[in-house]
């Protein structure tokens, strides 16, 4: 239920929207890591859960990894560069389709691991209310931008709740609007799916949105419906939009420095292909990655813009100053002795005033493309293949967390239901880590079942096995082998690899110099195979650090 301030907003008719809380762990992982190691009592104990952590990361990565090696080789088949001389050489002409609609199937499903989902017709409508860069109408040429590939995946892979405009073009959304424009958006917050007319799709990561679902405590028996609307717990956020044109115009407002409060796409992914010409057909599939865009300024990540003409009011005032110029002329003319240099000043102050509003436009529109230039190179963070990588690299830190917070509430607090272990969790991450999520439960007890260190008892209660007996159920694994191996044949292991340094600077930024915290980031770099010499020089150079 909203707070009694978000309550008071909403009474009070203010500009207010609702923002599920992210199932994200906005937290890095080695400092998630090392913080819980730091909690456990006993050196022995820390050791062994570290020796875990790493444990569960490399089975949870070895677990999609297959996964993730079918989607990159599906879109080296559709990469808009070198897709098409590869779809040549191997003569897939009759198995393309098939392929295509597994490469979609296999995205949607990394995106939403990631947290994207799909957008509601009310957040496109809140994304367009509004303009903060951009004072010129955006339009997409929907004559350049595929209209098949979209639509015919969700026709084989309907979804439930999709926005209003999903039978002209079956578009998976979560921000979207009514209008009929031809593109697909997801958003991702870890966040969204946004889409608006089935030929292109944009996936966003909405800052401090929205979840992919809600956790298990929260999930209501259908049969419960009687068309009675129950009291359910609403673990939103509502945020007031302060906004330029809701302001009261007065002085002080003039004068005193104005926050504008605007929710902002993250991360927003963009998917889509390009109309097939009469010569060609296009096989390629677009996959473009952007950050922190304004939500009263999405238009600005669409492919396939049109240049913006004159608006309705600038027409309206060139046709006005035109008839009022002519009405004038021709009053001049009907006088008995027409003054040529009066005709003149009239007419040149209507030509005057029309080339004005020309110039005008053609200023704006210098200034339109150079916004648009700048801000796709700014805001532009990968495309095509490093955008998939991205991805894959955010399914797996966040599995791994949400498994590693798992496993140690039940650790350390023994048996728990799902609903009491879910709000475990989030009081952990809230309480140790000053950060507020949705945390998604299920997913996690599903990870610790298949890694077969957490088991229920005959009440529906879950337990964990304990440290030394989770690491001897995992095993040795293939990382570990190939570390021994290295150790064992005299190579020395790199310690200026990025991994290392990510994790002696996560110590340094986020754990007091103690004897027990360093003992517990030593063993943290003994539990990935590397010599003790080279951790306890990592060490001796953060405590000699100021």
């Amino acid at each position: 239920m909203p707070t009694a301030e978000e309550q008071k907003l909403i009474t009070m008719n203010k500009d207010v929207i609702r923002l599920e809380r992210e199932s994200v762990i906005p937290i890095l992982k080695p400092k998630l890591i090392v913080h819980l190691a730091n909690l456990i009592e006993h050196s022995s104990d820390r050791a062994e859960f570290l020796k875990l952590c790493k444990r569960v990361e490399y089975t949870i990565r070895a677990w999609y990894m297959l996964h993730f090696e079918d989607l990159m080789q599906l879109y080296s088949l559709f990469d808009p560069v070198h897709g098409t001389h590869k779809l040549d050489q191997q003569n897939l002409s009759d198995e393309i389709d098939i392929l295509e609609q597994n490469f979609l199937r296999y995205l949607f499903q990394v995106m939403e691991k990631s947290n994207f989902k799909i957008a509601t017709n009310e957040e496109i409508d809140v994304a367009h209310s509004g303009q903060y860069l951009l004072n010129l109408p955006i339009m997409v040429d929907e004559s350049k931008l595929d209209k098949k590939l979209l639509k015919r995946f969700f026709e084989s892979h309907p979804r439930e709740n999709l926005p209003d405009f999903a039978d002209k073009a079956n578009l998976d959304n979560d921000n979207v609007e009514k209008r009929n424009y031809p593109y697909f958006l997801y958003v991702f917050l870890f966040s969204i799916l946004l889409s608006t007319s089935g030929y292109i799709m944009l996936a966003l990561k909405l800052d401090k949105v929205f979840s992919r679902k809600p956790p298990s405590r929260r999930k209501k028996d259908p049969k419960e419906d009687d068309g009675i609307i129950s009291e359910v717990e609403d673990d939103g956020l509502y945020v007031e939009r302060i906004r330029l044109e809701n302001m009261d115009l007065s002085f002080r407002n003039l004068l005193s420095q104005i926050t504008i409060q605007e929710p902002t796409f993250d991360r927003i992914i963009v998917v889509y292909r390009r109309a097939s010409s009469r010569t060609k057909e296009e096989r390629g599939i677009y996959v473009k990655h952007f950050k922190h865009i304004p939500m009263a300024d999405m238009e600005i990540v669409l492919p396939e813009k049109k240049n913006p003409s004159l608006t309705p009011m600038d027409w309206v005032k060139f046709l006005v100053s035109a008839v009022v110029g002519l009405i004038a002329v021709a009053g001049s003319l009907e006088m008995p002795k027409a003054d040529l240099w009066v005709m003149f000043a009239v007419l040149s102050t209507v030509i005057g005033y029309c080339a004005k509003i020309y110039f005008t436009f053609q200023q704006n529109m210098a200034t339109y493309q150079n916004l648009i230039t700048q801000s796709m190179y700014d805001k532009q963070l990968d495309s095509g293949r490093g955008t998939l990588l991205h991805l894959c690299d955010d399914v797996i830190q966040q599995e791994v967390k949400e498994v590693i917070i798992s496993f140690f509430i039940l650790m350390e607090q023994g048996k728990a239901t799902l609903e009491d272990l879910d709000r475990q969790c989030e009081e952990l991450i809230r309480d140790e880590f000053g950060q507020n999520c949705n945390f998604d439960v299920d997913d996690a007890v599903d990870k610790l079942e298949k890694l077969g260190i957490v088991c229920r008892d005959t009440i529906g209660r879950y337990y964990c096995v304990g440290l030394k007996r989770a690491n001897e159920i995992i095993g040795m694994t293939t990382e570990e082998l190939v570390l021994k191996a290295k150790q064992g044949s005299g190579l020395a292991y790199d310690f200026t690899t990025a991994e290392t340094i990510l994790y002696t600077i996560t110590c340094v930024s986020c754990v007091p110099k103690t004897d027990a915290k360093s003992s517990a980031s030593v063993s943290y770099l003994h539990a990935r195979g590397e010599p003790s010499d080279g951790a306890s020089r990592t060490i001796a150079l953060r405590h000699e650090s100021p």
